[in-house]
């Protein structure tokens, strides 16, 4: 084999390298692309205000001039103590208050008023429901309720820095939060499908967003999220390429530089014996 031969081999090898690392760069790495400084966009997903849900778990104070009828609405954390002889005390701290978790029919248990159904109503419906009670019942004339989310939350999975679960703690909770509690997605997450899984019933709804199309972003029915949520990043095909054995596959970088190296190594060798 000639050495021009062996020289364009050689470069041809380089070149082939240099497009293989390419290759195996992730090129849609950036947000909004479709966005320009100075545009505008609307947000056309529908705004989605949170309704109370059987299990979901809230904080109602209700307060007054009269500290002991808010002492007779408001219940006290009672924390359970163990004490020296084996046995147990309870104690009041005074300061917070009890959550109220909503039952499997939708209701909760409130001091004097009793059963309240909850399920399907906004912390303001709730409010407003539990104010007007307390003074049809004469029970306070001045009351000042407050109604607060405790254990509302949504799990981020897959390619984040700190995936976990998220509370939840005001409405209008979008995609963009939940993602930024998280940490932002890691350089191997696929931006093109971010999936959110929602329970609707019986049935588990599916949605995908891309976040490098902004009005892909503000148009999705996932861009408010919802308590129980499940938001899934997959990763990007160079984060799968090194996920397998040695990350030797047709498709990686690793396996097309053995090849090239074996074709070299032949070419010399066929020099050689020249």
């Amino acid at each position: 084999m000639k050495k021009s031969t062996i020289n364009l081999l050689l470069t041809l090898s380089v070149i082939g390298l240099i497009l293989l690392s390419s290759c195996g760069t992730p090129k849609d790495v950036v947000y909004f692309q479709d966005l320009k400084p100075g545009s505008s966009i609307d947000i056309s997903a529908t705004p989605l205000t949170l309704t109370i849900k059987p299990q979901d778990k809230l904080m109602i104070v209700v307060n007054s001039r009269d500290p002991q009828l808010m002492a007779l609405f408001n219940l006290p954390e009672v924390r359970k103590q163990i004490v020296s002889n084996g046995g147990s005390s309870l104690s009041s701290t005074g300061q917070d208050v009890l959550g109220y978790t909503v039952d499997k029919n939708g209701e909760i248990d409130f001091p004097v008023l009793g059963k309240i159904y909850v399920a399907g109503k906004t912390r303001e419906a709730i409010a407003e429901y539990i104010k007007s009670e307390l003074m049809r019942e004469n029970l306070v004339k001045d009351p000042v309720v407050t109604v607060e989310y405790l254990n509302l939350c949504v799990s981020v999975l897959g390619e984040v820095n700190n995936p976990g679960r998220y509370n939840i703690d005001r409405d209008r909770t979008t995609i963009l939060d939940v993602l930024s509690m998280a940490g932002d997605l890691t350089i191997n997450g696929n931006r093109t499908n971010i999936m959110v899984m929602r329970q609707d019933g019986k049935n588990q709804r599916i949605y995908g967003i891309d976040l490098t199309q902004g009005n892909n972003i503000y148009s999705s029915p996932a861009y408010y999220l919802q308590q129980n949520d499940v938001v899934y990043v997959e990763p990007n095909d160079v984060r799968i390429r090194q996920s397998t054995v040695n990350g030797n596959t047709v498709r990686s970088t690793s396996f097309w530089i053995s090849l090239i190296s074996l074709a070299m190594s032949v070419a010399v060798l066929i020099t050689n014996i020249k």
